[in-house]
């Protein structure tokens, strides 16, 4: 192509990033289900093995439709490359296992996504490695916690499932000075409405199961950052433990990225009028959204982000309310998913965050009255209607 990919806008990246059609011209990306690769003789064999000779050795290292989706999803990102894994929690146990070693120390945010928490509070220090936890919205706990042995800091934001926004930038500038590396996963906003990369971060994570898929068919998660610290970090650990993503799934997230900015967009208008509509009902104690001016860190938020995510959550007072609210949708389904096409809610205590300590819930202010909610593409009419009737019943 004529134009240089980089400096097309992120609408045509999601079209055309990474395209890399066969000999037969198709329209749709081809899918390569193949679990291993040909060669013309023994001498080719040896040259492609010693990476003499450029192609595809095995489907756990590199695929051809997976290189188009990784390509595609780096060119949106701004990242200098992308390695796509089985699940958005193989990209963050890989992200993590491949910037830490037995007697490093990591500082994390204490809100996390239920199995986050488990693998740093739980799996990690098996391996030797100890974790600090912060409250992330305090940069004088970030700086307080940075020890001389810190390589790595983990940051979730806007975070699960209470949507706490993290002053990126300024944790950037505190672990880069104390010589740490920074993941930040971006599920909860997505490359559409933050670019964590450029604030400062080293390493980027998705689960690619959410918005990118955005039709709840495939499980997928992603790597990203600049090249020398992705090769050195993860090459052999991706090559020789195996979180490989199917090439069915990486095609089925290919398709996703075309749409992801259309829906991504439209989910999130909808999800601003449905977190008023559900602040103005006598039965919500308060609403988290980043959007609203009542959020803990809407300027934060405004800061960082060019658009505030589909996600929201709401305390009904009770776990009795909440799951009358929950009871009471016909038109919303109840599943810990997000990122869908389909309107979802969940009860964070009892679902992702269940095996998260109750005295480590309610430190991030998780009580049982919360909800979190997934805002859809159905039309924002009908899910008002549902919503308020559900509130009534709560």
């Amino acid at each position: 192509m004529a134009d240089d990919p980089k400096s097309w806008q992120p609408a045509t990246k999601l079209i055309r990033g990474g395209l890399n059609r066969s000999a037969f011209g198709e329209t749709s990306e081809p899918i390569y289900l193949t679990q291993s690769f040909v060669y013309e003789s023994a001498g080719a064999a040896d040259a492609r093995f010693a990476g003499d000779d450029p192609g595809f050795v095995y489907s756990r290292y590199a695929n051809p439709t997976t290189q188009m989706f990784e390509e595609r999803l780096a060119l949106l990102e701004g990242a200098e490359f992308c390695r796509a894994v089985a699940s958005g929690m193989a990209a963050v146990h890989t992200a993590l296992t491949g910037l830490l070693k037995a007697g490093d120390h990591l500082v994390a945010g204490r809100a996390l996504f239920g199995s986050c928490n488990w693998i740093v509070t739980n799996w990690l220090p098996r391996f030797g490695v100890e974790t600090t936890f912060v409250d992330a919205t305090d940069l004088k706990a970030w700086e307080a916690a940075m020890r001389p042995n810190t390589k790595c800091v983990l940051v979730e934001s806007p975070a699960n499932p209470l949507l706490e926004i993290t002053d990126i930038a300024a944790v950037c500038k505190i672990a880069h000075a104390a010589g740490a590396k920074v993941v930040v996963d971006n599920v909860f906003a997505t490359p559409i409405f933050q670019k964590p990369l450029e604030l400062g971060a080293d390493i980027v994570v998705y689960s690619a199961t959410k918005h990118i898929d955005g039709q709840g068919r495939v499980l997928g998660g992603a790597i990203l950052g600049d090249f020398a610290l992705m090769d050195e970090a993860y090459r052999d650990i991706l090559r020789h433990t195996g979180p490989a993503i199917s090439p069915f799934n990486a095609w089925v997230l290919l398709k996703g990225l075309e749409t992801l900015d259309l829906r991504v967009r439209r989910q999130t208008e909808t999800a601003a009028v449905l977190a008023d509509v559900i602040a103005d009902h006598p039965a919500a104690c308060s609403v988290r959204y980043p959007g609203r001016a009542d959020h803990p860190q809407s300027e934060v938020a405004r800061a960082q982000m060019s658009g505030f995510s589909n996600l929201l959550a709401f305390d009904l007072g009770s776990r009795e309310a909440a799951w009358r609210f929950l009871d009471g949708l016909n038109l919303v389904d109840i599943s810990n998913n997000l990122g869908d096409a389909k309107s979802m809610a969940t009860h964070p205590s009892t679902t992702t965050h269940r095996a998260m300590p109750e005295e480590k819930r309610l430190e991030i202010g998780l009580t049982e009255g919360f909800v979190r909610m997934s805002v859809g593409l159905e039309d924002v009419a009908d899910l008002t209607k549902d919503i308020v009737q559900a509130l009534d019943a709560a």
